[in-house]
């Protein structure tokens, strides 16, 4: 679990105007974050399987969010790619 500050690092990084703070982008950066959290815990703890299924999920929530802003935006999701290096 991220925690306030550093997820407020992350939307003032990839948001796209002023107030944003649930767009794709940010969501998708955020997502990023929590699963190299989850990756790193899950290497320690390899029985921990709740903790497994939540990643899971995480992943497969961003390769929606992913695959939603390949359609609509390829530019930015481009741009996006490369800034988290996916």
């Amino acid at each position: 679990m991220l925690n306030k500050k550093k997820k407020e690092k992350i939307i003032e990084k990839f948001k796209t105007h002023d107030t944003d703070t649930g767009s794709p982008q940010v969501q998708i950066a955020i997502l990023t974050e929590e699963i190299k959290e989850l990756t790193s815990h899950l290497q320690s703890h390899k029985k921990d399987f709740s903790s497994r299924r939540g990643l899971i999920r995480k992943v497969s929530e961003r390769r929606r969010l992913l695959k939603y802003l390949h359609r609509e935006d390829p530019k930015e999701y481009q741009q996006l790619t490369e800034a988290l290096k996916l």
